[in-house]
C-alpha cells in the first residue's frame, strides 16, 4: 500500500511520477509493461480522479493505492462532505469535467461514500 497527501494542484505531476515508480516497484518491471494496459489505465484514473479531489474538494487531498494480485483499489479522500461526485454533462471538448467518465470506462468499478470526515471516490482495476 502507498500513500500520498497533496494539497494543490502544482504537486500533481510529481505524484504521477510516484504512483508510475511504485507500480514499476510493486511489479518488478517497467510501469508501461505490466498487467499490458492496466498500469497506464491505473496513471490516467488516477490523474483524473486526484485533480477532481484537489480542484472541488477541500484539502487535503489524500490518494491511496492497494494491490492484491494483479487488481488494484484506488481511493481518493477529501474533505468536502457537501458535494456529491456527478458524471458531467455535455459540454464542449477541451472544458473538462470528464474525469469520473473517463474512470466508469477504464476501471472495472467506480464508487463513492462519506466518512464523518472525508468523501471517498474509489476505483478497482485489474487484468
Amino acid at each position: 500500500m502507498r500513500r500520498w497527501v497533496l494539497d494543490s494542484l502544482a504537486e500533481l505531476v510529481g505524484f504521477r511520477q510516484q504512483l508510475r515508480e511504485e507500480i514499476r516497484t510493486r511489479s518488478g518491471e517497467s510501469a508501461d509493461a505490466l498487467l499490458g494496459s492496466v498500469a497506464h489505465d491505473l496513471v490516467l484514473v488516477a490523474s483524473e480522479l486526484t485533480t477532481n479531489g484537489i480542484r472541488h474538494g477541500r484539502p487535503p487531498t489524500t490518494v491511496e493505492l492497494l494491490q492484491d494480485g494483479d487488481h488494484f483499489l484506488l481511493t481518493v479522500a477529501d474533505h468536502d462532505l457537501g458535494s456529491v461526485p456527478r458524471i458531467a454533462g455535455d459540454r464542449p471538448p477541451g472544458e473538462g469535467g470528464y474525469g469520473l467518465q473517463i474512470a466508469r470506462r477504464l476501471a472495472r468499478d467506480v464508487g463513492w461514500y462519506r466518512t464523518d470526515t472525508v468523501k471517498v471516490i474509489w476505483a478497482e482495476l485489474g487484468a
